[in-house]
């Protein structure tokens, strides 16, 4: 076996890369960011009661969910008349930690999250 199909065997399909970067660029706008994070500390909210924690109007916070529905990141709950929306699955609020994480790499000097009594990322401690 050559050494470049051995590399590329251990490589996800090519699909899967294509909707990973869809992902990524889903991800790449801090008002869904911190709504992902409302939503993993919350559990579940309103389009009202999540606008308000993100500091945005509810027609913004409507728009940036419809996006993230149609992704499957969030999903919808009816009671009433009114909507509630929650995380479809751990994964987007983990990549969103994660990048949090990088982020706190890239400001040089030990990271928060590597100090487990300063460490925390919408209430939660954490240690590496």
């Amino acid at each position: 076996m050559d050494a470049d199909k051995q590399i590329c065997g251990r490589l996800p399909e090519s699909d899967f890369v294509e909707l990973a970067v869809e992902i990524f660029s889903m991800l790449a706008d801090a008002t869904r960011v911190r709504m992902i994070v409302a939503l993993r500390d919350a559990g579940e909210l309103s389009v009202n009661h999540l606008a308000d924690i993100v500091d945005k109007t509810p027609a913004s916070v409507s728009q940036h969910l419809a996006k993230m529905r149609l992704a499957r990141i969030v999903s919808t709950r009816q009671e009433g008349t009114r909507i509630f929306y929650r995380l479809e699955n751990e994964h987007a609020a983990q990549l969103v930690r994660d990048a949090i994480f990088q982020a706190e790499h890239s400001l040089g000097g030990t990271p928060r999250h590597h100090h487990p009594d300063l460490a925390t990322t919408g209430g939660e401690a954490t240690s590496a």
